[in-house]
């Protein structure tokens, strides 16, 4: 059983929290942010809340493993920076994979938040870093790159590459083969159907109100 803090005190830190006291052999026990960020009531969830930039003198890395399942913003990159720092300092970082994921063949790396309901079919590989929220369908021979976040309900269909810092929203769809590039932000409910192009946005369709009402169907 590995001893682990989790990095923030936000939504994500709390459901990590949730995870892996109640579906993994870990043991939370403390919580890090930045000391700028240090409330004054120095404790979350019943645990102590620690300053991360001294937090080794403490907690030493050869007792003591990382989690940083932040959110995604501008675009997984201020994860990416937790996670670098985390490892500067000698410390391992774990992954939750839900008990409720159906996971084949394959490998995952570390910080990896893999929620219930996940389909990660054989032959797929996910690197550092990634977030696969609830429901989402990964198909068999995908790549996908580090800090890289699914929301829910995405289909990656097979052979498709994501490359570092994609952010897949809501129901958003990718068809087999593809190649999405880094930066890729592919919007709610979106048909992928081409390679993207780097940084780039791609948008969903919106529902239209139809002349026609709903009682003459």
């Amino acid at each position: 059983m590995a001893k682990i803090i989790i990095f923030g005190i936000q939504d994500f830190a709390e459901l990590a929290h949730y995870y892996l006291q109640n579906d993994s052999q870990h043991d939370v026990v403390a919580f890090a942010v930045n000391e700028d960020y240090l409330p004054e009531d120095k404790f979350f969830k019943g645990l102590p809340i620690e300053a991360f930039e001294d937090i080794e003198k403490k907690y030493s890395p050869k007792d003591f493993k990382f989690f940083a399942p932040m959110a995604p913003q501008k675009m997984n990159t201020l994860r990416e920076n937790i996670y670098n720092n985390i490892k500067s300092k000698g410390y391992d970082l774990i992954s939750y994979i839900s008990s409720k994921a159906t996971i084949f063949n394959g490998s995952i790396g570390d910080n990896c938040f893999i929620l219930e309901n996940n389909t990660i079919q054989p032959f797929t590989t996910i690197g550092n870093n990634v977030i696969l929220w609830s429901g989402n369908h990964i198909g068999h021979h995908s790549v996908i790159k580090d800090h890289v976040t699914f929301t829910s309900h995405v289909v990656l269909s097979g052979h498709c590459v994501v490359e570092n810092y994609c952010t897949f929203g809501v129901n958003s769809t990718i068809r087999d083969g593809l190649h999405i590039a880094e930066g890729t932000f592919v919007g709610m409910s979106a048909s992928i159907t081409k390679n993207t192009e780097s940084w780039s946005i791609y948008k969903g369709n919106l529902g239209q109100k139809s002349e026609i009402s709903s009682k003459k169907i």
